[in-house]
């Protein structure tokens, strides 16, 4: 044989066996280290792990100190994957940890992208990008097709776990799952697996006594509500959706840390959020912990300390329920008008600083129950989940007629002693039919009317008839931009969401309406000098713009925040302070006006707001307003208020649905007066526990 080539066919041989030893070897490591770890009898040498620590979530509180949103301590139980598969049966031990929490009524936590029943179909858009990315990853390091089918998938991996046949579908996805998870860990860096979260006591000793390898009890804390009112504001926490992930990574967030999902919580995410820390344990071969150190130490988050006083929001909350429910049982003073009251909301705002002292909104619900109750929730009637404050937009009725007021002597149209006589029906668009009459002459057999009266008079009796007859004098544009000034149909500036609403003008009427509808005539001036017609604005803008009336013409930023403390309560970490959004310059003549008006509703006996606040001890100016929906039933009701009279502090503003008359409200201000009069009268001693001086 030719030496040459006996060489060659030597030196294959040797190659040959040597890429056959090499397929063996591998698929030998495959089959042991990868896919056999559960057949090991014992964890050789040490592991090292990561785990992550959950630091804690910032706390809200009220602007007085008092915690309204907190942490609480829980447990979760983590699974440490090389002890777990080090022991005798995983297999076992896992099913029967999984059926154990299920029997508990637990939520194991789980990130396969598989329903959890059969026809079994992907879930893969529930979870981010990189949950997603993870799962690619998964599939190819067993060198399995992206395509493959989640049945295809389900099968496969109850073969590559040896899941015994006589276990229910439900048992082996519940496993398969967790298998899952774990092996997760070995093809990436996540940190250990947290199979159950927030674990009650009861069902951490049934745990336990399962006394199963590798299954670790580690602590956390969970948000506590430490208040049952300012539940639509204060908001509530919840895993990430992918949508929020893909936005909150840029923030280091981890895939499935909890965020806020609506109201403060959301609005002051990025001041409350707490950095995780992570902790790296080696541990030896009969699973006890060799060395421990923190590689990432956890951070609190600060400390949000808003401008809403606890106990006037008790205040408005339960005088609002009470009012709504009391007219939905005896109607407004002994009729049928308001039995039909549904829903209603209540701002309080602080004049000289837009600080919000209390946002309500009714019918409310409880934070701390949101999830089991969610379902319920959707079904009750009035839409509880629904934030009238900030949400719902209104015709505001009498309570625009400041506005006709300002814009008419601001444009010398009147003076303040300017008379008209009421004569009841106003006849300027007759010869198009059109006849608005005064609330006086339409509620009285005889068709009274108010007279001869000025401005100011017609503010305390609410005068549609004078109204009407000013604002055609003075025109829509003019309106239009008063009460724009005033924050009528404008942000707000609130830190959670809040709908604009719109005013009554030529162009927002031409954007509802098409063909002869969207045409603006003189007889929807009239109507918009009176708070009809287009007008829509939530109960917070009609607080604002309350407040601007007050500070004569200027309108500060809305705002729920007093300042951002550090998670230990040292240090300041920022303060914040009032904005001016707006200036209306508005003349002494106008302001004498509207002023001596709202005061006068209080004090003269003829006065929509005499019955209340007649002989209150502090003087306020108030307006009353009923308006017209167009849905049926009883009229709207509204009501604003600010005090005191000559140095304005708090503004007032609340609507109910339905509520049939607007001087009835002035019961809810009056309660919120008392609180917010006898808090400043007092004089604190002691500081307030949770706060920095």
């Amino acid at each position: 044989m030719n030496q040459h080539r006996f060489s060659f066919r030597v030196t294959a041989l040797v190659v040959l066996l040597s890429l056959m030893m090499g397929v063996f070897a591998a698929r030998l490591y495959a089959v042991q280290v990868v896919e056999g770890a559960e057949q090991e009898s014992a964890l050789p040498g040490s592991y090292t792990y990561l785990t992550r620590v959950t630091a804690a979530r910032g706390e809200i509180l009220d602007r007085n100190g008092v915690v309204l949103v907190g942490n609480r301590a829980s447990f979760n139980i983590v699974l440490i994957y090389p002890v777990l598969f080090s022991s005798e049966d995983p297999n076992g031990s896992l099913r029967d940890l999984t059926n154990l929490a299920v029997e508990r009524g637990l939520t194991i936590v789980d990130h396969f992208p598989v329903t959890a029943e059969k026809p079994y179909e992907y879930t893969t858009d529930r979870y981010s990008s990189v949950w997603n990315s993870y799962f690619r990853t998964f599939l190819a390091a067993r060198e399995w097709d992206s395509d493959i089918s989640a049945p295809q998938l389900v099968q496969r991996l109850r073969e590559r776990y040896h899941i015994p046949a006589d276990w229910t579908e439900e048992e082996a996805r519940r496993v398969i799952s967790v298998r899952y998870e774990l092996e997760l860990r070995h093809c990436t860096n996540l940190p250990n697996y947290v199979m159950l979260e927030d674990v009650d006591a009861v069902s951490l000793a049934a745990l336990k006594e399962l006394n199963i390898p590798g299954v670790t009890v580690e602590k956390s804390t969970v948000r506590e509500y430490y208040t049952d009112y300012a539940a639509h504001i204060l908001g509530r926490v919840a895993p990430m959706s992918p949508e929020e992930y893909e936005y909150y990574k840029q923030y280091d967030y981890a895939m499935d840390a909890q965020v806020g999902k609506e109201g403060l919580e959301k609005a002051f995410e990025l001041e409350l959020h707490a950095t995780d820390g992570l902790l790296e344990t080696t541990i030896a071969a009969d699973g006890k912990i060799i060395e421990q150190h923190y590689i990432v130490e956890p951070v609190a988050g600060n400390n949000v300390e808003l401008t809403i006083d606890i106990n006037q929001q008790k205040v408005a909350e339960d005088s609002l329920a009470s009012l709504i429910l009391d007219l939905r049982e005896n109607g407004l003073n002994g009729t049928d008008r308001g039995m039909d009251a549904e829903g209603g909301a209540v701002v309080v705002m602080s004049v000289k600083t837009g600080e919000v002292l209390a946002c309500a909104s009714y019918p409310t619900f409880h934070l701390a129950t949101y999830s089991q109750d969610y379902s319920d929730l959707l079904e009750q009637d009035y839409a509880p989940l629904y934030n009238r404050a900030v949400l719902a937009t209104y015709p505001p009725g009498s309570t625009f007629k400041m506005v006709t007021t300002i814009a008419a002597i601001n444009a010398g149209v009147i003076k303040p002693g300017f008379k008209i006589n009421d004569l009841g029906v106003y006849r300027r668009f007759e010869d198009v039919g059109y006849l608005p009459r005064c609330m006086l002459y339409t509620t009285t057999n005889g068709g009274a009317t108010h007279g001869s009266i000025d401005v100011m008079e017609a503010l305390s009796v609410s005068c549609n008839y004078y109204f009407y007859e000013i604002g055609w004098l003075v025109g829509i544009d003019a309106i239009d931009e008063a009460a724009k000034t005033l924050g009528l149909g404008e942000e707000t500036g609130i830190e959670i969401y809040e709908n604009t609403g719109h005013r009554a003008n030529p162009e927002v009427k031409d954007a509802l309406y098409v063909g002869d509808y969207s045409v603006w005539y003189g007889g929807d001036t009239v109507s918009a000098a009176i708070g009809q017609s287009e007008h829509r604005y939530t109960p917070m803008q009609l607080c604002s713009y309350t407040a601007a009336l007050a500070n004569r013409g200027v309108r500060y930023k809305a705002t729920f925040l007093k300042r951002i403390l550090s998670s230990d309560y040292q240090t300041l970490v920022r303060r914040n302070e009032p904005v001016v959004l707006s200036r209306l310059e508005i003349s002494d003549d106008a302001y004498k006006a509207y002023t001596e008006g709202m005061r006068l509703s209080v004090t003269a006996y003829n006065g929509t707001s005499h019955a209340l606040f007649g002989d209150y001890d502090v003087a306020v100016c108030a307006k009353t307003g009923t308006a017209e929906h167009g849905s049926g039933g009883s009229d709207n009701a509204s009501f604003v208020l600010y005090a005191p009279a000559d140095d304005p502090e708090i503004a007032i503003a609340i609507y109910v649905e339905k509520g049939a008359q607007g001087g009835n409200l002035g019961k809810i201000a009056k309660a919120i007066l008392d609180v917010y009069f006898s808090e400043a009268s007092a004089v604190d001693t002691v500081p307030a526990e949770n706060t920095l001086n």
